[in-house]
């Protein structure tokens, strides 16, 4: 039996110039995806929730790239991840 309200987190690095897709570099429930979401927040990272992506990024191994199936999903994130970067990035220099 899963239960559905266990916190969980992964985290997803991608470089353009080593990879083809974003890989995993780290997921966990409980205390580890507490301390993903942690880490996230004090370098910066913007975080969003999707508990179907999570799900997904959970079954993978670390350092796997994503499946093309979660390329769409993913791809939506990590331009939500660029337009933050780039309003902080200008309010810094307003």
């Amino acid at each position: 039996m899963t239960d559905n309200k266990v916190k969980k987190a992964a985290a997803l690095k991608y470089e353009r110039s080593r990879d083809r897709a974003p890989r995993v570099i780290a997921k966990g429930a409980r205390k580890i995806a507490e301390r993903i979401i942690e880490l996230a927040r004090e370098k910066g990272i913007p975080i969003t929730e999707d508990p179907d992506l999570v799900g997904a990024l959970m079954k993978l191994d670390l350092q796997e790239q994503i499946p093309e199936e979660l390329y769409k999903t993913v791809a939506e994130i990590l331009a939500f991840a660029y337009r933050i970067n780039k309003k902080m990035e200008t309010d810094l220099h307003s």
